[in-house]
């Protein structure tokens, strides 16, 4: 099978951008099936002046391996333009920034998982956009684990964060286009958008039926494995459990110092879990959460996509890891992402919901159950902005 037309192709082709001073919002994975950037595309592009680039979380570059590491602007000597951050003093362009831009282009790759930062990156040049009368368009990439399962908490009012701006669940199952016109049109940013769809997307992809190669969206989502399990083990963040960064599989090896691999992985293939086998393992990760520290713990290796439920997944190794030592496991205090009184685990999760139900003894699996009639809700909604 060819590989699928991304939006950034069908853009390029169009002659839409023709005589129009264009600003890109990317960083290394926006290259299309023959590896070939977006900005290097711009750049060469014989009717557009490419005007500024823009960097998301990591920076442009990605080359910002720790979270909550802002990166600094800076000018890219070979494309000859600013390069502006919006992991730094501001998460928004200014109106300074935009000022030489007719038309600013989003060409970022998401991970499905609604915590992931680039999202509320485009949300947030939606609005700067609108207030600078600057026309937005978006172009469509392919949501890595799917589109079709939906899955998790939704995020509450009154926990809106920068991983976390608006009432969606942890499992989205949405593109990047389609959460575009979502946040512009349901939750009322209202900028001049336009989202160029894909072609030949089906909701029931994952990323390696595209044809268009894997390139880290960020630097500890190495693999599209990583993806696939990130809807869950992303609460780790929320923990003093190691979710893997330092190591060679950040986020598909989880482990404390508190516990022993081989009954602890026992206990999790016990619970019979859809679509998934815990593998025993001992890590030392290289930095971050217990750094040079043996942690036990395990591998989480995905058997069968269709039925693997993510969150359900890290919602029962979170309660492992915390009923493996209740006195040695702890929630992350604050500050985390932009975010000084609230705890982490409340705004990763999107409510105290699923920390106090963890703390209360409900199994995952009830937990689970609980979210479904809000997901249900939010299908209704999603469904009006569907391309695919």
């Amino acid at each position: 099978m060819p590989p699928l037309q991304l939006g950034s192709d069908r853009l390029l082709a169009s002659g839409r951008l023709d005589g129009q001073r264009v600003a890109v919002v990317c960083n290394p994975a926006s290259v299309d099936a023959a590896l070939h950037h977006v900005a290097d595309r711009l750049a060469a592009h014989p009717r557009v002046r490419l005007a500024a680039i823009f960097g998301p979380q990591h920076g442009f570059r990605s080359d910002v391996q720790e979270n909550m590491i802002e990166t600094a602007h800076a000018s890219d000597a070979i494309r000859r333009v600013p390069v502006y951050s919006l992991y730094s003093e501001t998460r928004e362009p200014t109106a300074e920034m935009l000022r030489e831009v007719d038309v600013l282009v989003i060409d970022l790759q998401d991970v499905g998982t609604r915590i992931y930062t680039y999202i509320y990156t485009m949300a947030k040049c939606l609005a700067a956009a609108r207030k600078h009368g600057v026309k937005v368009v978006v172009c469509d990439r392919p949501n890595p684990i799917g589109g079709t399962a939906v899955e998790g908490p939704m995020l509450v009012k009154g926990f809106e964060s920068f991983v976390g701006l608006y009432p969606i669940p942890m499992r989205h199952g949405m593109t990047m286009g389609e959460l575009a016109r979502l946040f512009n049109d349901a939750f009322g940013i209202g900028a001049d958008l336009e989202v160029v769809a894909m072609e030949g997307w089906r909701r029931d992809m994952y990323f390696d039926a595209t044809g268009i190669p894997w390139v880290l969206p960020s630097p500890n989502v190495p693999a599209l494995d990583t993806a696939i399990v990130y809807p869950g083990t992303v609460l780790f963040e929320g923990t003093n459990v190691s979710e893997g960064r330092g190591t060679t599989k950040p986020f598909e090896l989880v482990g404390a110092p508190w516990v022993v691999a081989e009954p602890f992985a026992d206990a999790m293939n016990r619970l019979g879990l859809p679509g998934v086998h815990f593998r025993p393992a001992v890590i030392e990760p290289t930095f971050h959460k217990h750094a040079h520290t043996r942690c036990g713990g395990c591998q989480i290796h995905v058997t069968d996509r269709t039925q693997f439920r993510p969150v359900e997944t890290g919602v029962a190794l979170v309660i492992a890891f915390r009923s493996s030592d209740r006195g040695r496991f702890a929630w992350r205090e604050p500050p985390y992402e932009y975010e000084h009184e609230r705890l982490p685990i409340d705004i990763l999760s999107g409510s105290p919901s699923v920390r106090e139900q963890i703390e209360a003894g409900v199994p995952a699996r009830e937990m689970a159950r609980s979210w479904r009639s809000a997901v249900e809700l939010f299908m209704k909604t999603r469904a009006r902005f569907l391309l695919y």
